[in-house]
């Protein structure tokens, strides 16, 4: 790990997530979202930006949080890992943080927790504690296919 990483904050209620800007392509305000039938629950759907159809996952549900309503502070990360491309839906996301190596830590193992998986590392910036997640497996592939 170098000296610095730049993470995309997000946010999903209180709690504060990043991504490593290296897979992050560009933030979108929440799209038409156009839903498929027989996915995965935390699947919301396919949006059209520009040309491109992207899948879209719904965070509060691939972490087993409650849903609430979209506001206008709602956000659709749109990701990649190699040539896949995929968005998540998240409450609020406007912050890119510069994260020094000793501020990052591995996460905590803590059994019987649905999203420990979905976290790599945990970083601190100005009190705040910023779980940094582990973009495969949030978007499900470790997974076979993304639809069954």
């Amino acid at each position: 790990m170098s000296a610095t990483n730049e993470f995309v904050i997000f946010r999903i209620e209180r709690e504060y997530y990043g991504i490593n800007i290296h897979h992050v392509e560009n933030i979108e305000k929440i799209l038409p979202i156009t839903r498929i039938p027989y996915t995965k629950p935390y699947i919301q759907g396919v949006v059209n930006l520009r040309g491109n159809i992207i899948p879209i996952v719904h965070v509060r549900k691939r972490f087993l949080m409650p849903e609430k309503d979209f506001t206008d502070e709602s956000r659709i990360i749109i990701t990649h890992i190699g040539e896949t491309k995929i968005g998540l839906i998240v409450d609020s996301s406007s912050e890119v943080l510069q994260l020094e190596a000793s501020s990052i830590e591995d996460a905590p193992v803590i059994r019987g927790t649905n999203d420990q998986d979905f976290i790599r590392q945990v970083g601190k910036h100005d009190g705040r504690i910023i779980m940094l997640i582990d973009l495969p497996k949030v978007l499900g592939l470790e997974e076979a296919d993304l639809t069954h």
